[in-house]
């Protein structure tokens, strides 16, 4: 695990600290943060959006940079950086002369273009309504367009509508989606424009290629530039879409379309044979492949994505990794044509692997860390990479040698002792080898004890890995003085399909079996967690787990915190927005097909032996384990006389995303915790 800490001492060494400390909340929301890397097709220039916080108020706003790749040594500088406006994905002109990029200067969003080695920006599109995304094909000559519009919309043109002046407010459905993640349905659907594209820009409304398909492209809530592609001539588009139907929160049956740019015809299903998911489309340069990778299984998010390739002239298609046990995260075309480089989560890291597109052969790039984006050059492969300890920065990979590019938050994080992480398994379940890892707090003296923060995480199908994070951030709890513990139990990623499909029909079975070995196993080994004081904290499935091991295991802890969780799985059987995913963590049927299924692993049915103080966290607008969830469980809590507390976020969905929210969970959490396992007292 000697990588683990790799970020955060060559952050230490750019600015050396007057004195230690550890890390808080506040040093975190204060970070900045780098996103959407693009190089040059010369490979002189990298350019990326960088987000600041303003706490004032309460929110990030973008800005555009630039490296010059050309000089050793050479120091990021603002490209477009104009204050209370956002500058976000930035894309290069064929040329490298030129870079494109998106703002909402004016109120509403449009293209802009200005030059990589400075000047001012010129608005390049006008479009009523603004849009959500772009991306300008290859030779520079379309733009394409994807924004919210009424299904069947011919253009960007927004539709005029009348209104009666004696309507009501009532919202009217006759099927799903009601709802979906944090926004009731309102009758758009992301759509896909394209328009003419030249030096003076775009000044039409552009032509619909979607046809008739009903769906969104890029998909809800996720997608985004990674499920569109362009053909290097600029006369195809590719894109991924799940045709709505009647039901469409059972179907994760995304497929690979291929439209003509101008609209002449409707799109063509490349995968019309997977019911399963097909998703991020990838041209080569030269035009003759179409990578992709797809699912097996229907109505699963989390089966393994094997990576695919399809002949464009004879339209012979073969799954290039049939046997390798990894799910592909991401999709990169090497210049050549030749290489084809992934990410996959392995355990508890986030590698880059360079896939052979002719044989297959799959080859580990990089060692320790979570790499978040994949840019390839002609010189080598530029990507992002974070860790436990170190928030993203931008690596240039040559051959086998790695050099760091940027450190964008040497000034912020100098004088801060990041945790000692130390990674552990043991065997769990099954007789499985289970993973995990223990974060010992920096100024933790010699001979003294932790407090414990067991933490979970969700998906269920996620890991506990090296990764940063703004929202559940280990740092910053081994910061706080807790020594944090995370297991990555059956059901985790990036140990293989079989590990990560045995929790469905197991909720409450392998996994609590998992963090009970596990948590013991790390007590026994690691001398400065303190037995008799710990806290057991989740979200959403963690969330459930929370309230699983409240009626299960509940004489362990000292507190627990329980953020959208799972109480009741009858009510959430019937009021979750993506009802796949329930029916398939619970064998494949709805409730009312097989009601034993869900009510196995129901916490709600154990309540009377419920007993440890619970903190209970919920978003107003989370739709996908509603707030109602939470207030049940508080309801129980409080009907039991047990201590308890609720917060409610009014203006947050699953996840708590505005920078003042964030520190008032943290503090709520933290706070909670010092209570119960007696450090508020000291």
């Amino acid at each position: 695990m000697k990588q683990f800490l790799v970020a955060s001492v060559a952050l230490a060494a750019i600015a050396a600290p007057a004195s230690a400390r550890d890390l808080t909340i506040q040093d975190v929301v204060g970070l900045s943060r780098i996103g959407s890397p693009a190089v040059s097709p010369d490979g002189h220039w990298l350019v990326w959006q960088q987000r600041e916080t303003d706490l004032a108020a309460n929110k990030g706003r973008y800005d555009l940079w630039r490296l010059d790749l050309s000089v050793k040594g050479a120091k990021p500088q603002k490209l477009v950086a104009e204050a209370e406006v956002n500058e976000t994905a930035p894309q290069f002109s064929a040329d490298g002369k030129t870079v494109w990029f998106q703002s909402d200067k004016g109120g509403e969003d449009a293209v802009w273009g200005v030059a990589v080695t400075g000047g001012t920006p010129v608005q390049l599109t006008h479009i009523p309504g603004g849009f959500n995304g772009f991306k300008v094909s290859p030779d520079g000559r379309r733009l394409l367009i994807w924004a919210d519009r009424k299904p069947g919309a011919p253009s960007l043109q927004p539709a005029m509508e009348k209104k009666d002046a004696n309507a009501g407010s009532g919202r009217v459905y006759d099927q799903l989606f009601v709802r979906h993640w944090d926004h009731w349905a309102d009758g758009n659907r992301s759509q896909l424009f394209v328009l003419p594209f030249g030096p003076n820009g775009a000044d039409n409304a552009g032509v619909a290629i979607v046809g008739g398909l009903i769906g969104d492209v890029p998909s809800k809530p996720y997608g985004g530039v990674e499920e569109v592609s362009w053909s290097p001539d600029g006369k195809t588009v590719y894109f991924a879409l799940r045709e709505a139907g009647r039901i469409e929160p059972l179907s994760t049956n995304l497929d690979i379309f291929a439209a003509p740019a101008d609209g002449a015809s409707a799109p063509v299903n490349l995968t019309s044979g997977n019911a399963a998911t097909d998703t991020f489309p990838a041209v080569s340069p030269d035009g003759k492949w179409l990578a992709w990778a797809a699912m097996r299984r229907p109505g699963y998010e989390a089966d393994r994505l094997v990576l695919m390739l399809r002949n464009l002239v004879t339209g012979d298609v073969r799954a290039l990794t049939p046997n390798w046990d990894r799910s592909v995260a991401s999709i990169a075309w090497g210049v050549d044509s030749k290489t084809i480089y992934v990410t996959a989560q392995d355990v508890q890291e986030e590698p880059v692997f360079a896939v052979d597109a002719a044989s297959g052969k799959v080859e580990r790039l990089t060692e320790q860390g979570s790499v978040s984006a994949v840019v390839p050059t002609k010189g080598g492969l530029v990507y992002a990479m974070n860790s436990i300890t170190a928030p993203d920065d931008l690596y240039w990979l040559k051959g086998r040698k790695s050099t760091r590019l940027t450190a964008v938050n040497a000034e912020k994080l100098a004088g801060i002792t990041m945790p000692e992480v130390t990674r552990y398994s043991f065997s769990g379940a099954n007789g499985d080898t289970v993973w995990g890892y223990v974060a010992k707090p920096a100024g933790l003296a010699s001979g003294a004890k932790a407090p414990v923060a067991f933490i979970v995480h969700g998906g269920p199908q996620g890991s506990m890995g090296n990764s940063w994070s703004y929202r559940w951030n280990p740092a910053v709890f081994a910061g706080a003085g807790y020594a944090v513990v995370a297991v990555d139990f059956h059901g985790s990623t990036g140990y293989g399909q079989a590990f990560t499909d045995a929790i469905r029909n197991n909720w409450g079975g392998w996994p609590l079996e998992d963090l009970k070995k596990g948590l013991k196993a790390a007590t026994d080994r690691f001398d400065f967690l303190s037995q008799d004081k710990a806290c057991a904290l989740g979200a959403s499935y963690g969330g459930y787990m929370m309230n699983w091991i409240e009626g299960q295991w509940p004489d362990r802890f000292q507190c627990i915190v329980q953020h959208d969780g799972v109480f009741d799985a009858r009510a959430m059987a019937y009021e979750t927005e993506e009802l796949w995913f329930d029916e398939w963590e619970h064998g494949g049927k709805a409730y009312y097909e097989d009601p034993a299924a869900f009510e196995r692993w129901n916490p709600v049915n154990h309540v009377a032996a419920w007993k440890t103080p619970q903190l209970v966290i919920t978003g107003e607008k989370d739709f996908r384990i509603p707030y109602t969830q939470g207030l049940a469980a508080f309801t129980a809590l409080q009907r039991r006389d047990i201590p308890s507390k609720l917060v409610v976020f009014p203006d947050e969905n699953h996840w708590v995303l505005k920078p003042k929210n964030s520190l008032q969970w943290y503090g709520e959490v933290l706070g909670w915790m010092d209570r119960w396992t007696g450090k508020a007292g000291k």
